[in-house]
């Protein structure tokens, strides 16, 4: 059974800094990532990579975030630095085996979610 655990999330304050987990059982997939979605708002991609090593960002996470994984854990981390009002959301991890990128088309696996809170 498809299992994607996160973990992580919180409340820190502007400027601080985060890091997500996002450990998947069953299964080693071809590409993982990071969304996040804030109340009322469509899910957006945030990071995303693939088991090459290639790395996928928004705009936003770029120059700030840094995802990572450890395949042998079967792990997905997204560091977030300087974080801002902005990146309070609901931070989801995916997995599929399909494209690589930060489009929800390309994953077919979902998390539960952590939330992220930043404020001053």
């Amino acid at each position: 059974q498809v299992q994607l655990v996160e973990s992580g999330g919180g409340s820190v304050q502007i400027g601080g800094s985060l890091r997500l987990s996002c450990t998947a059982s069953g299964y080693s997939y071809k590409c993982m990532g990071w969304f996040r979605q804030i109340p009322g708002q469509e899910r957006e991609g945030v990071a995303a990579m693939s088991t090459g090593g290639s790395t996928y960002y928004s705009t936003s996470a770029a120059g700030r975030f840094t995802v990572s994984r450890d395949k042998d854990k079967n792990t997905l981390y997204l560091q977030m630095n300087n974080l801002k009002s902005e990146d309070t959301a609901m931070y989801y991890c995916a997995a599929g085996n399909s494209y690589c990128g930060t489009y929800e088309r390309y994953f077919a696996f979902w998390g539960q979610g952590t939330q992220v809170t930043v404020s001053s």
